[in-house]
């Protein structure tokens, strides 16, 4: 039997509805009420009047994008980039950074009363950042569009794969702020430059850095013209196989401490430098650690914290699930001089049950997870040895989910603080000390 082909008929666009903007999440988008369902606006600010157009209606919510401001807050601004609304990374540029951390508070203090069943919270005054060129690292992608045969590199688009290609990024850190012309010309007049699918920047205390990633071998001469191009920076290349050849390994100065930290660019570091001192700092005054005090820093990277907290402590304890990082901090701390800390590698999602790092007498407990959080671990320690417990969280909801676990561990929540690390977005870094209550 023959069959027909009938072409589907082209998807209705969604209505347009207007809401009452009543709040915002903690992922920075409005939020209103429709028709008995919750509705998530992105673009949209706390007291607003808004025209949206739904993009995805579920059985209990729908999300939209706003289309049109009826009546705008007092917070909204005039966005500073021209790829705004396009660029995933700025989704906040339409609100005044005092906005911005007013409504990160109110979020965390809502997923607090939910997840931990704590309503009122301790806040500290939150660590600030300059609004602009702060971020001393990012990541590029790049990709050969074969319809208009020619290279696009950029920043992804919100939720997608698609590449934003974009004239410039106002909060790199300067060179990089302007160093997207000259790549774009570059991948534009090499042939071979479509063999590279990332460029990873970094800006060190000694050298501005480039990584090529790329998928095939590069010549020399295509080589030496990028390092030409971007005679500023050091220029290297990785092709995922081989390790990445360093002239020097780029470092970072923490004055205040009398530290310096090396690391390879595959390491994870903290892109706010600012934020970083000062979140250091903080944690340091929070602690309040004497020397015959012992710490357990669990996500310890580099040695961030745990090089730090070694200088007040008895001894630090540090743990990490990367190999690399663990190496790298066993070499600063032995650069550094720094003999009270070991650095362990471990996977901390594990059983801990046979960890050779665990110590009963250890007193002040440190950390730093990713968005997943800490619970895998914070459900096997014996949360009872620690007087103190310092949590620094990038995602606010897991916070809270741990925040009850440590809780019901017989802890209170001492203090909270913001740290606005990455301005004009939605993620939201948080410092929480929790101190064991006396019986």
């Amino acid at each position: 039997m023959a069959q027909i082909f009938r072409a589907k008929k082209a998807a209705k666009p969604s209505k347009q509805i207007e809401l009452n903007i009543e709040s915002m999440d903690h992922q920075g988008r409005g939020v209103a009420r429709h028709e008995g369902k919750v509705c998530f606006v992105a673009g949209a600010l706390t007291g607003e009047r808004v025209r949206a157009q739904v993009v995805q209606a579920k059985s209990k919510l729908l999300e939209a994008k706003m289309t049109k401001v009826l009546n705008a807050s007092k917070e909204r601004v005039k966005p500073f980039c021209p790829h705004y609304q396009q660029c995933g990374g700025c989704s906040l540029q339409h609100q005044s950074v005092d906005g911005q951390l007013n409504e990160k508070q109110h979020a965390v203090e809502k997923l607090f009363a939910r997840f931990a069943n704590i309503k009122h919270l301790p806040w500290q005054a939150p660590i600030t950042s300059m609004p602009l060129h702060y971020r001393r690292a990012a990541r590029l992608a790049c990709i050969y569009d074969k319809q208009s045969k020619s290279m696009k590199l950029g920043f992804r688009a919100s939720q997608s794969k698609q590449i934003i290609e974009i004239a410039q990024c106002d909060v790199l850190v300067s060179p990089f702020d302007r160093i997207v012309n000259t790549l774009s010309a570059l991948a534009q007049s090499l042939s071979e430059f479509r063999l590279i699918s990332h460029i990873q920047l970094c800006q060190a205390d000694n050298h501005n850095y480039v990584l090529c990633r790329h998928t095939k071998p590069l010549s020399n001469s295509t080589r030496e013209t990028l390092q030409n191009a971007l005679e500023n920076c050091q220029v290297l290349f990785d092709d995922g196989e081989t390790p990445v050849v360093y002239s020097q390994l780029p470092y970072y100065h923490l004055d205040e401490f009398g530290l310096t930290l090396e690391f390879k660019l595959n390491n994870f570091i903290q892109v706010n430098q600012s934020v970083n001192e000062a979140m250091l700092r903080q944690a340091t005054d929070w602690l309040q650690l004497s020397n015959d005090e012992s710490v357990l820093d669990l996500f310890c990277g580099v040695g961030n914290f745990s090089l730090v907290l070694a200088k007040q402590a008895k001894n630090v304890i540090g743990v990490e699930g990367e190999a690399q990082s663990v190496a790298m901090a066993q070499q600063n701390a032995q650069t550094n001089q720094i003999s009270n800390v070991q650095f362990h590698c471990f996977d901390l999602t594990q059983s801990i049950t046979e960890a050779a790092w665990f110590d009963a007498n250890l007193d002040v407990l440190v950390l730093d997870p990713s968005r997943p959080g800490a619970l895998e671990v914070l459900q096997q320690l014996p949360l009872t040895q620690f007087t103190r417990i310092l949590y620094v969280s990038c995602d606010p909801v897991t916070l809270a989910r741990d925040a009850l676990v440590i809780a019901q561990a017989g802890f209170e929540l001492e203090k909270l603080g913001l740290m606005n690390m990455f301005v004009h977005t939605g993620h939201i870094e948080t410092m929480a000390l929790f101190k064991k209550q006396c019986k």
